[in-house]
């Protein structure tokens, strides 16, 4: 079995955002040279997320609405975390709702999706630089 390791970085530019992370992830699978195993895709910020969605933009304005009204930004004062001089206390719930990695399978040498399945990576407290991990195992 073999295995790699590589990493995704970015800055975002909203607090907010998401970011098709797909073409990335793709090319470090063809840097692997794997053929069939795992690829395990994991954000490296507790306040960011990495899951798999339709790349449209209408969902991801309702996923964006829907999060915000789960856990909204402020006012500041309605979340402890925020006791601590933070301000994110929202980002860590939003993450926690929307996951912290994915795995796909990888046959072929290509990452195996359903119809209009994308990764991407959500940004909850953004505007500064980001990392997302990339793990590939197999053979």
């Amino acid at each position: 079995m073999r295995a790699y390791t590589g990493q995704l970085s970015f800055t975002t530019r909203k607090r907010r955002e998401f970011i098709n992370i797909t073409p990335q992830v793709e090319r470090c699978l063809e840097e692997s040279g794997i053929r069939e195993g795992l690829c395990l895709v994991n954000a490296m910020h507790i306040t960011a997320s990495v899951f798999i969605n339709d790349d449209e933009p209408g969902l991801h304005a309702d996923l964006d609405r829907w999060l915000e009204t789960l856990a909204p930004q402020g006012p500041a004062d309605r979340y402890r975390h925020n006791d601590t001089g933070e301000d994110n206390a929202d980002a860590h719930l939003k993450r926690t709702v929307m996951g912290r990695e994915v795995v796909i399978a990888v046959t072929n040498g290509r990452l195996d999706f359903g119809p209009w399945e994308q990764i991407f990576y959500g940004e909850f407290d953004g505007r500064r630089r980001k990392r997302v991990l990339v793990k590939i195992i197999g053979e």
